[in-house]
């Protein structure tokens, strides 16, 4: 290696361990618990773990059923314990 690589290398580790210690710094400051999640997401995070935000009713067998609301529209999906998954959509 000549030199100009192990110093490319040298600030390439300097600059991976500066944006993960800020990062931690950043965690570490506000509860990310108490931050509401993004629109535009699917889930939600509570205890912190991802909860998703529809109504999903989950049967013994192994089968499901998710409303999703999105302003006037439903979203419904659902799953069979088959493992066919079908997807509908309705506006009112």
């Amino acid at each position: 290696m000549n030199w100009f690589s192990k110093g490319a290398l040298v600030i390439g580790a300097a600059v991976t361990a500066a944006s993960g210690s800020a990062a931690l710094a950043q965690a570490a400051q506000g509860n990310a618990s108490s931050q509401p999640t993004p629109k535009g997401w699917n889930y939600e995070i509570k205890d912190g773990k991802r909860v998703p935000k529809g109504d999903r009713v989950t049967n013994a067998d192994g089968s499901w059923r998710e409303e999703t609301r999105q302003g006037s529209c439903v979203t419904v999906k659902e799953k069979s314990a088959a493992g066919e998954y079908k997807e509908s959509r309705r506006c009112d």
